[in-house]
C-alpha cells in the first residue's frame, strides 16, 4: 500500500519536479537480497564457530542483516555486525587471503560465496521493477543504479538489464572515489550527479534500511521504500516517503 497523496498530480507515482530515478540493485531490482543474506550468514556462522566454538551464536539472516548489513559496502558491513558482537579486527589488506581474521579476509569471503552462489543459481530479476523502470525510461525520465556491490556490473549484464540504465554508481566507484557508503547519502548524490541534476530533481528506490536513511539524508525529492520482508514501518521511521511491495503498484 503506497502513501501518495490524491490531491497531487503525479506520473508513476512520483513528483512531478522528478526528472531522474535512482534505483538501487540487491531487492530492487534482482532477487539477490537472499543470495547475499546467506553469503552473509556462511561467511560469519564459519568466523563465529571456529572463535567461539559451538555455543556461538549464529548471524540471523533477518534480523542481523536488515540491521548491520544490508546496503552497505562490504567492509562497513563485515565491521558493523563485528562490533555489534564486541568483536574488534584488524582491518587488513585488500590481498588478504579470503577468511583471514580481518575486516578486508572476512569480505573477501563474503564475496566469493555470493559470486558462488550467483554463479550455482544465475541472477533473477523482478519483472515488475523492470516494467517500471521501462515505464520510467518511457516516459523521459534518466535512471541510474546506485548499489554498493562492487559486482553490480557483472550482475546486471547476467541479468541481461544493463541498457535499461543511463549512469552506475557501485562499490568500484565508492572506492574509486572515496565515498563513503550508505546511509550516507554520498553514492546516491552522485547518482545524480552523474545525470546531472540536483538531489531536489532525483527519486530513491530502496529496499534496505541504510539505503532509505541515505535517500532521506540527501534531501531527495522522493524516497520509495520496496518492502520485500515485511519492515515497511522500518522504512518509514527511517526515512521512506512511500512504501510499497513492488515497484509495479506505482505503475
Amino acid at each position: 500500500m503506497s502513501f501518495i497523496d490524491p490531491g497531487e498530480d503525479h506520473v508513476l507515482g512520483l513528483p512531478d519536479a522528478v526528472t531522474v530515478c535512482l534505483f538501487d540493485m540487491d531487492g530492487v531490482l534482482t532477487r539477490t537480497a537472499t543470495v547475499h543474506a546467506a553469503a552473509w550468514k556462511q561467511m560469519f556462522d564459519d568466523f563465529l564457530r571456529e572463535r567461539e566454538g559451538d555455543s556461538f551464536t549464529p548471524f540471523d539472516a533477518d534480523a542481523d542483516y536488515d540491521e548491520y548489513v544490508d546496503g552497505k559496502r562490504r567492509e562497513d558491513g563485515t565491521r558493523s555486525f563485528l562490533r555489534s558482537r564486541g568483536i574488534e579486527l584488524p582491518e587488513g589488506a585488500p590481498d588478504d587471503p579470503s577468511g583471514a581474521p580481518t575486516i578486508a579476509g572476512l569480505s573477501a569471503r563474503k564475496n566469493e560465496l555470493v559470486l558462488e552462489k550467483l554463479h550455482e543459481n544465475g541472477v533473477e530479476v523482478y519483472p515488475g521493477s523492470i516494467r517500471y523502470v521501462r515505464a520510467a525510461r518511457d516516459a523521459g525520465l534518466k535512471t541510474a543504479v546506485v548499489s554498493s556491490s562492487a559486482n553490480t556490473a557483472d550482475m546486471l549484464e547476467a541479468a541481461g538489464i544493463t541498457g535499461l540504465f543511463d549512469a552506475r554508481i557501485d562499490g568500484v566507484t565508492a572506492k574509486e572515489r572515496g565515498l563513503p557508503g550508505k546511509p550516507a547519502p554520498d553514492m546516491f548524490l552522485a547518482g545524480a550527479e552523474a545525470l546531472g541534476v540536483p538531489a531536489a530533481k532525483a527519486v530513491v528506490f530502496e529496499d534496505a534500511l541504510a539505503g532509505v536513511q541515505a535517500g532521506r539524508a540527501g534531501g531527495f525529492a522522493h524516497v520509495v521504500g520496496v518492502d520485500r520482508v515485511g519492515q515497511a514501518e522500518a522504512l518509514r521511521r527511517h526515512g521512506a516517503d512511500v512504501v510499497v511491495k513492488d515497484l509495479e503498484e506505482l505503475l
